[in-house]
């Protein structure tokens, strides 16, 4: 089982190596990340952009690309669209976001003819470690869903599910988040929460995984929390994955998390084929080669 994050490092290292093409690698910040990875032995990256300026930022930052597979882009759109087939056509593992705009590279996932389309919903899957919290949380979605229906909320804990799995958990604990634990119908979200709750009592998210909802932050991540207002769960204080009820909560949280509490952090795209890493420019390094990591060890047990 991977508990931190030297785990996921190594697992990712002590596994096939997986191919990651990066779309417009011609990104100092993630040029960087991606060759450490792969000095590391976590990835055999194709990197997929305009090689004059890659080569130029290899010789600034005095990285060694000669052994890297690189491949010439005229554009941006270019770029995003062979990293797509590649995937598709099995030349890749899974693939990264570099020096491109997010719009542009989905827009090539999301092709109907090459891309990497499933009957899913794209969602952005955010994996915390921090020093308050015995074990890494997950926090979907803050990135992507701006306020997703119930449907689109049973795909969105599907993904996170199949990312907390592949870290050898075997029983995943969901909170829906909402402002309060009891249900309250002139709240939807927490109508929506004990949805989602009943739907997994009933089997739709398969065999070990418990959904709870709707729960307070305090109750998902406290034991102690749900003791003083004697509330009964099966997971307070004890939750993998935080589903959070729109954006802006998710974003909040994980800001919090990685500014206040100083959280260390990856992130990957799920609902596609293949996992999909996109890192910020604030991303730190290490968020970055975490990301990474994270990519391909879901990439390798999806």
């Amino acid at each position: 089982m991977i508990k931190n994050l030297t785990d996921l490092l190594n697992e990712a290292k002590n596994q096939k190596k997986m191919k990651l093409a990066v779309a417009a690698a011609q990104d100092s910040d993630v040029l960087t990340a991606v060759v450490d990875a792969a000095n590391d032995g976590i990835i055999d990256p194709i990197l997929v952009g305009n090689v004059d300026e890659i080569k130029i930022i290899a010789k600034e930052k005095n990285l060694e690309i000669g052994k890297f597979k690189l491949v010439e882009a005229d554009t941006l759109q270019d770029a995003a669209e062979i990293s797509v087939k590649m995937v598709n056509n099995g030349e890749a593992d899974f693939l990264m976001k570099g020096l491109i705009d997010t719009a542009v590279l989905l827009k090539a996932v999301l092709n109907k003819e090459y891309g990497l389309r499933t009957d899913s919903q794209l969602s952005h899957v955010m994996l915390y470690s921090n020093e308050n919290y015995h074990k890494f949380l997950f926090l979907t979605d803050g990135g992507m869903n701006i306020a997703p229906t119930l449907e689109e909320k049973v795909k969105i804990t599907k993904n996170a599910i199949d990312v907390v799995k592949a870290f050898g958990i075997e029983t995943v604990k969901v909170a829906a988040l909402a402002a309060k634990e009891k249900v309250n119908p002139k709240m939807p979200v927490t109508v929506e929460a004990r949805e989602l709750q009943n739907m997994c009592e009933a089997g739709e998210f398969g065999e070990g995984v418990i959904v709870e909802g709707p729960l307070a932050f305090d109750l998902a991540v406290s034991k102690k929390a749900a003791e003083v207002k004697k509330f009964e769960s099966k997971i307070s204080g004890d939750v993998d994955v935080l589903l959070v009820p729109n954006i802006e909560v998710g974003n909040g949280i994980g800001k919090a998390l990685t500014y206040i509490a100083k959280a260390d952090s990856a992130g990957i795209i799920m609902g596609a084929k293949v996992p999909i890493v996109l890192v910020s420019r604030a991303d730190s390094y290490e968020s970055k080669l975490y990301s990474i990591a994270l990519g391909s060890v879901v990439a390798a047990n999806i």
